[in-house]
């Protein structure tokens, strides 16, 4: 049973694993062009494993940014897997603090929806999760550093628009979640609140205040939904 959850997590990690190829394979090529060696990329893929906060961390770092700017800036884009680490609570009681803990450190916005769509239609189980979650790391780290070791042959990646991989797997995300006319609603939602704090408070508390927003008008419109 438990060999079969595996194989099952690491099946539905590949459509996310080949999805990183292109995305990590950028990263590494815009960090080796910000002065990043591979040990570094290697590092910081194993260790902080969060996409847009790399990029972020990446695009900071060419512009001379501080050390505390760089993580305070990650610190709030990432703010976003405290609700979705809230949101498998309930799919994942009963598992020790320790693994539980191992278990949040691996999510990320692709592993997340992959795992949030199958306990939504399957039994929650935890070795579900130890097939998906590693194998989608490890495809992350293996794609960063291609893109490091192959960085010096790509002198100006953005002719090639490298930089604007992680948009376009956000785009293909979303587009995979819009199942009905309330997730649609909550997307859009987002959107226009989103661009609209922003415009009258500039800063990274525009997508959580939207995330937050939007998810509770998602839910409350469920909820309506199902009392009538």
């Amino acid at each position: 049973m438990s060999r079969r959850l595996i194989r099952q997590g690491i099946g539905t990690a590949i459509p996310v694993a080949l999805g990183y190829l292109p995305l990590g394979f950028a990263f590494g090529v815009l960090a080796r062009g910000a002065g990043l060696g591979i040990a570094e990329v290697l590092a910081m893929s194993t260790l902080v494993y969060a996409g847009s906060g790399q990029f972020i961390a990446v695009g900071l770092l060419q512009a001379g940014a501080g050390v505390w700017s760089i993580v305070i800036t990650t610190f709030l884009v990432n703010l976003r897997h405290l609700l979705m680490g809230a949101s498998l609570v309930p799919y994942l009681k009963g598992i020790p603090a320790g693994r539980l803990a191992v278990l949040a450190y691996e999510i990320t916005d692709e592993s997340y929806a992959m795992s949030i769509g199958h306990f939504v239609k399957n039994e929650p189980e935890e070795k579900f999760l130890w097939g998906l979650f590693p194998t989608c790391h490890l495809s992350w780290i293996a794609s960063t550093v291609l893109g490091a070791w192959a960085g010096n042959l790509i002198p100006h990646p953005e002719k090639f628009g490298l930089d604007y991989a992680l948009t376009a797997m956000f785009i293909c995300l979303l587009v995979f979640q819009l199942k009905d006319k309330t997730t649609l609603l909550a997307a859009i939602l987002a959107a226009v609140l989103a661009l609209g704090i922003y415009m009258v408070m500039p800063g990274r508390w525009n997508i959580i205040i939207a995330t937050l927003v939007a998810a509770a008008v998602g839910v409350g419109v469920e909820q309506w939904k199902k009392s009538i």
